[in-house]
C-alpha cells in the first residue's frame, strides 16, 4: 500500500506543477549544498554556496525549458538550454584549477564536482529524482571515502615525486650522488636553470623509486637537511 502511494506521489511530482517545482528546486539546492559542504570542509576554492547556486541554476534551466515547451507552447528543442549548461560550466570549473610553482595541479576534483553538481541540477529540474539522489550519494562516497583510499595508496607507494629548489649546480650533484649511494632509483628528472640575476630560482622535479629503507617522510627530511637545498616539496 505504501509502495503504491509512493509511486503515485512520484508520478504527480514529475508533472509540472507548483509542488513539483518546489521539490525540484529544494532538492537541487540540497544536493549541491551537500557536495559543497565536503569541499568547504577541506578548504577548497568552491564551497556550499557555489555548488548550491550551480546546482540550483542548472535545475532552473531545465524547468525553464519544460515551461517554455509545455506551458508557452514554444516548440523548440527542450535539451538546448541544458546542453549549454553542460558546456558552459567548464569555464567556472577551470577557474578552480591552479598550477603551483612546483608544477603541481590543484583543483581538478573541485572542478569535476562543480560539473557533476550542474548535471545533478539538470536531473532535479527534469524530475529525475532517483538519478539525482544516487548521483549525489556516489559523489559524496567518492569524495569522503575513496579520497582516504587514495591518500593511503599514495602514502604507501614506493614512488615519490619531489620538487627540489637548490642554490647551485654542486648542490644538485650532491643530491644525485646521495641517491646512488642510498640505492634510490632516479626515474626521471626535469631541471630549470636559474635566471642570470637570481641565484635562488633553480629547481628540479625528480621522480624516484624508493627502497625499503626509505619512506617519503624520511626522504624529505634527509634532503631538507642537505647543504644547498632550499626547499623540498612532494608533488
Amino acid at each position: 500500500m505504501y509502495a503504491e502511494q509512493l509511486v503515485k506521489l512520484l508520478v504527480s511530482l514529475r508533472d509540472l506543477n507548483t509542488a513539483s517545482i518546489t521539490v525540484r528546486l529544494v532538492l537541487a539546492a540540497l544536493c549541491g549544498g551537500l557536495i559543497g559542504m565536503e569541499r568547504m570542509y577541506k578548504h577548497r576554492p568552491a564551497g556550499i554556496r557555489t555548488h548550491m547556486l550551480i546546482c540550483l541554476g542548472a535545475a532552473m534551466t531545465t524547468l525553464t525549458s519544460q515551461y517554455l515547451y509545455l506551458e508557452r507552447m514554444m516548440f523548440t528543442d527542450m535539451a538546448r538550454l541544458g546542453a549549454q549548461v553542460v558546456s558552459g560550466i567548464g569555464f567556472i570549473g577551470a577557474g578552480t584549477i591552479i598550477v603551483t610553482k612546483s608544477k603541481r595541479v590543484k583543483g581538478l576534483t573541485t572542478a569535476a564536482g562543480l560539473w557533476t553538481a550542474a548535471i545533478i541540477g539538470l536531473a532535479c529540474g527534469a524530475g529525475y529524482y532517483e538519478g539525482a539522489f544516487w548521483a549525489t550519494a556516489l559523489v559524496l562516497l567518492a569524495e569522503l571515502v575513496f579520497s582516504k583510499v587514495e591518500y593511503y595508496m599514495m602514502a604507501n607507494s614506493r614512488e615519490a615525486h619531489l620538487y627540489l629548489q637548490y642554490d647551485q649546480k654542486e648542490s644538485l650533484e650532491r643530491v644525485l650522488e646521495w641517491f646512488r649511494n642510498e640505492n634510490i632509483r632516479l626515474l626521471n628528472m626535469q631541471i630549470t636553470r636559474p635566471e642570470p640575476d637570481d641565484r635562488h630560482s633553480a629547481y628540479a622535479i625528480c621522480s624516484l623509486r624508493l627502497n625499503q629503507k626509505w619512506d617519503k617522510y624520511k626522504l624529505r627530511s634527509a634532503l631538507d637537511s642537505m647543504e644547498g637545498i632550499l626547499s623540498v616539496e612532494e608533488m
